[in-house]
Order: C-alpha cells, then sequence, then structure tokens
C-alpha cells in the first residue's frame, strides 16, 4: 500500500529542540528508506518532509512515523492519506 505522509510542525517546535533531536532523525529516516517503508521523501521549507511510503496498512503507517524521534518527541505530526495509480486513465486504453 502506498501512503503519502505530509509533516507540519506542532506548536513545541523549535530550532533549538530541532537541532537536538535531527541527529538522531536522519539516521532513522535514513534506515526506513533501506528498508523499503520510505520510497521517495521531498521537503517543504520551514514546514518538514513528505514521504512516500510503502506499507502495509495505514496503522503500519502510523506507527512507522510515531518512531520518529521528532514525531514522539512532538515536533511533527503527519497527515496521512493512501494513494493509488490513476485509474480513470484506464477509460484512455480501454480497446486494448
Amino acid at each position: 500500500m502506498k501512503v503519502m505522509a505530509i509533516a507540519t510542525k506542532t506548536a513545541a517546535w523549535t530550532l533549538e529542540l530541532f537541532g537536538k533531536l535531527i541527529t538522531r532523525e536522519a539516521p532513522h529516516t535514513l534506515q526506513l528508506y533501506l528498508d523499503g517503508k520510505l520510497e521517495q521523501f521531498w521537503f517543504r521549507e520551514n514546514v518538514g518532509p513528505i514521504f512516500l511510503m510503502n506499507v502495509e496498512s495505514l496503522d503500519d503507517a502510523r506507527a512507522t512515523l510515531d518512531a520518529l524521534p521528532l514525531v514522539s518527541e512532538g515536533l511533527h505530526t503527519y497527515e496521512l492519506m493512501t494513494v493509488a495509480p490513476l485509474a480513470p486513465l484506464g477509460r484512455l486504453i480501454q480497446g486494448k
């Protein structure tokens, strides 16, 4: 299942706290990429990352993100949405 996870900073976010946690966050994120759970990722300036996740379920996505230091320490939250191929495009090739 593909899930788009869009981060938002919380009111608790400060540059000082971020600086303390990013040294744990970055390797954790890299390991998720190497494990195949994070397929692609992007960054929104002054907001946070967007991840395209490859997971078993929304619960799996939530548990994975909740383990990230910036989430577990209350600096980020994530909006999750399932995504899939654009099925209506199949109407363009119905004869095939």
